[in-house]
């Protein structure tokens, strides 16, 4: 039987991962991943590729160690989180630290944006929202700080990228991390000439750009001989984890989609996206998705790290068992105690907890973030139906919030209609294997993949605290 190794660069960890061609997931390995300090300010974060690298093959060898040959490997690709990228020369070598999307250092590029271009006619033009960690932003601190090295670029490679490079010796850009750049053309999917231009970009920086399930091209000997895996399979082009873990949890086109994590990013796979400036403002995106023609609207807000922080603050040492036992034994609207979830640096208005009197509890400030992370993804699921045109019949849920069980029928309940949990628990990885089976010509597309994988889902319906819930907006 084929199988496919996907290796899986992530903000907290790295993993290789061995995917066979019905979808299971026959050996895997980890290790943890975090940024290191920059050289110029302790404050700055920047990504080690090196050690990334190297975690990798350790983890691909240690998973093709778990499985009877790795001559039944037939592909290699690889995920990761979106925007991070760097200038490297002509051999591949990085003239610069890779800047992380942690990094707090392009705060004030996009504070000052609009001395190269409007904020509204760049996101008009590239879809992209305004966030501080764009591609765009890196590389215009690169080029105010750092002008020779833009002059002594052979190119930009995003880490997915670089790390392709590195098996293949082929320079490429995945185009689901292309879409995370904001110097893109939404309308054309190409690079855009006047973004590029008026930051003062060459657009030769670039490498082709490849679709998800393209080859990049084999993987090298001495590459294969660090991964454990055989020499001349293809590396099949995925990208953004984001893209990925969509198609990968069998979500259709015109179903939403919620990643539940550290940041919850409610998206949609659809063919047409109308975004306003207004719902710019509100925190709209629109990204590539995984397949060429679609699109990506969605809104990102930070969710399960306000769930930590109250498990860290109130729970400390304690089990989840233990919040959500609290959490279930306090009526929908938490006894009046109340929560506005804007806790990052970067929001306008500081967060608060309101409502706290003699007799609440630390169950009524858990279940209240839950209430009001909940009420923003209802709020938020509505301006992504008018963005995309549509209007829910259910939302499919992944992530680590989609094992809350508490959470996600207090979503059911309080949206009014199905949640669906897919069972499988690794749809990024899932994801990017179906496009390199399909790369590597075991099936079709990859969309004939994952009909064969046969993703199912657990669901959960509104239950008796939707009609408490049914007048909140």
């Amino acid at each position: 039987m084929k199988s496919v190794l996907c290796l899986d660069c992530g903000a907290t960890n790295v993993r290789a991962m061995v995917v066979n061609e019905r979808g299971e997931i026959i050996a895997k390995a980890g290790r943890a991943n975090a940024t290191d300090p920059g050289a110029e300010d302790t404050s700055y974060h920047v990504w080690n590729v090196e050690r990334i690298f190297s975690q990798l093959a350790e983890c691909s060898r240690e998973a093709l160690a778990q499985i009877e040959s790795a001559g039944e490997i037939c592909a290699v690709t690889m995920t990761t989180f979106g925007v991070d990228g760097a200038l490297v020369d002509e051999r591949g070598e990085l003239l610069y630290p890779v800047i992380s999307w942690k990094c707090p250092r392009t705060a004030e590029v996009m504070k000052n944006i609009g001395k190269y271009m409007s904020s509204r006619r760049l996101s008009g033009i590239s879809g992209v929202g305004d966030f501080a960690f764009n591609t765009l932003y890196k590389l215009i601190w690169l080029h105010e700080n750092r002008p020779e090295l833009i002059e002594r670029a052979h190119a930009w490679l995003f880490i997915s990228n670089i790390l392709a490079y590195r098996l293949t010796g082929v320079m490429a850009t995945d185009r689901t991390m292309a879409g995370t750049s904001q110097m893109t053309e939404l309308a054309s999917g190409t690079w855009s000439q006047e973004i590029l231009g008026a930051v003062g970009l060459r657009g030769t920086l670039f490498p082709r750009m490849v679709n998800a399930g393209e080859v990049i091209g084999a993987l090298q000997a001495t590459a294969a001989e660090k991964l454990g895996a055989p020499a001349g399979v293809p590396v099949v082009s995925a990208g953004h984890d984001t893209q990925f873990a969509l198609f990968g949890s069998g979500v259709q086109e015109n179903q939403p989609f919620l990643s539940s994590g550290t940041w919850e990013i409610l998206m949609l796979r659809t063919a047409h996206a109308k975004l306003s400036d207004e719902d710019y403002d509100a925190g709209a995106t629109v990204e590539y998705d995984s397949r060429a023609g679609l699109l990506n609207p969605g809104l990102q807000w930070i969710a399960s790290g306000i769930i930590e922080w109250v498990k860290s603050a109130c729970y400390r040492g304690e089990h989840y068992d233990v919040m959500d036992a609290e959490a279930t034994a306090i009526p929908p609207g938490s006894e009046g105690v109340s929560l506005i979830p804007d806790f990052l640096p970067s929001d306008p208005v500081p967060g608060s907890i309101r409502g706290l009197i003699l007799g609440r509890t630390r169950g009524h400030i858990y279940r209240a973030a839950m209430e009001a992370l909940t009420l923003r993804l209802k709020r938020r699921l509505r301006k992504l139906e008018k963005v995309g045109g549509f209007t829910a019949q259910d939302l499919l849920l992944v992530g680590g919030g989609a094992r809350n069980k508490v959470w996600t029928q207090m979503r059911a309940d309080m949206l009014g209609i199905p949640v669906r949990v897919p069972k499988v628990t690794e749809s990024t990885v899932l994801g990017a294997a179906m496009y390199a089976f399909a790369g590597a010509g075991v099936y079709a597309s990859a969309e004939a993949a994952r009909e064969a994988f046969g993703i199912t889902c657990d669901t959960v319906l509104p239950g008796e605290q939707h009609a408490a819930y049914a007048g909140w907006e």
